[in-house]
């Protein structure tokens, strides 16, 4: 494997923001460097070189917990092959704090994560944007006059003479390709699920069918021009573009519910709810508050698996731009955009709860 040159880039980043969004004084510089053994490393460091203590999502300074680079080859994004979790909203405790003068820093190895299997230029740029990013705004009273912020670095390039990427075997194979296990009508079961755990996800799978057949059907039944609370609430101000878009999307998910081989792995013992890999449609990986969540109802596990199939590229594509209800009610008011590209407005329109029909 050859490598034409060995590259040291240094990034000096602005902090980019939407209007109304509070201004942290956050700088961050970002290396990234081509080693001979065919991985690309980076080093985020985010200082708060001003007075005053200033606050970071924890979750978008870390590469094993979001989508935290933007990367292209030759112009073209390139894919993103790592989890994509449903958490609850953040609580304090998921924040960063960071006194004047201090910094974090991290090293992520990118190869790993994003498809650098093939040759070309390379631009790398650090790339966040959440509603939630500098506070839980999200989760506050009047949370619509908060908008989404991020943090966003100038881009720099790196020519790569072909790196082999870590996890492509199983690309774009259902399941991951991850092949054995138990399988019950076509569903199949990795991760030691348990004869309760495989009837119970049996159960919510048939549960989010039924949810996802009352949103095409609610989504069939009306049209742009002739909404309900139902919809503004969880996609806001209706056009014919949009709306397309999130009928496009729930016949996607229900497609996938209906004829794809949906599997699910019990093994995860994080505290989230659920995380897939996007790249490898049909596996769901199942945590801890999925087993403690209601079959039906907000925050379901119905619900969670109308969430996670969303993120699939072979469904709806999805992104996280904020967690909970009173953070997806906000994104529908400030950005309805955005709002169809998150999964947790596609999971709240679904379960209905409180019902807006």
């Amino acid at each position: 494997m050859k490598f034409t040159a060995k590259f040291l880039l240094t990034i000096f980043a602005a902090v980019t923001f939407t209007a109304n969004a509070a201004k942290p004084a956050l700088d961050v510089n970002l290396d990234v460097e081509a080693l001979a053994n065919g991985d690309v490393n980076a080093t985020l460091t985010i200082t708060n070189n001003h007075q005053g203590q200033q606050k970071v999502l924890s979750w978008y300074t870390d590469l094993a917990e979001e989508h935290i680079f933007h990367v292209t080859r030759d112009g073209v994004e390139v894919q993103f092959m790592g989890p994509h979790y449903k958490r609850p909203a953040p609580t304090a405790n998921d924040y960063i704090k960071l006194k004047s003068g201090e910094s974090l820093t991290k090293t992520f190895e990118l190869t790993s994560s994003y498809d650098m299997s093939e040759a070309g230029q390379y631009d790398v740029t650090y790339d966040v944007k959440s509603l939630h990013l500098y506070s839980n705004y999200g989760q506050q009273k009047k949370a619509e006059k908060h908008a989404i912020a991020g943090l966003t670095s100038n881009t720099q390039s790196v020519y790569l003479d072909g790196v082999l990427t870590k996890g492509t075997a199983n690309k774009g194979k259902p399941g991951g390709g991850s092949g054995g296990g138990d399988c019950i009508d076509g569903t199949c079961f990795t991760g030691r699920c348990s004869n309760s755990q495989q009837t119970e996800i049996i159960s919510a799978l048939a549960a989010a069918d039924g949810i996802a057949n009352n949103a095409v059907s609610y989504l069939n039944s009306h049209s742009a021009s002739n909404t309900s609370a139902r919809y503004t609430t969880w996609f806001g101000t209706a056009n014919s573009s949009r709306y397309n878009k999130a009928k496009a999307n729930f016949e996607a998910i229900n497609d996938a519910i209906d004829n794809q081989p949906v599997a699910f792995d019990c093994s995860c013992k994080k505290s989230y709810f659920a995380y897939v890999y996007p790249n490898q449609p049909y596996k769901v990986y199942l945590c801890r508050a999925f087993w403690d969540a209601n079959e039906l109802g907000t925050d379901s596990r119905a619900g969670t698996i109308i969430h996670e199939l969303s993120h699939f590229d072979a469904v709806a594509g999805t992104d996280d731009v904020v967690y909970g209800q009173s953070g997806a009610k906000s994104l529908a008011i400030s950005d309805p955009d955005q709002a169809l590209n998150n999964a947790d407005s596609h999971e709240y329109f679904a379960e209905n709860t409180p019902n807006l029909n």
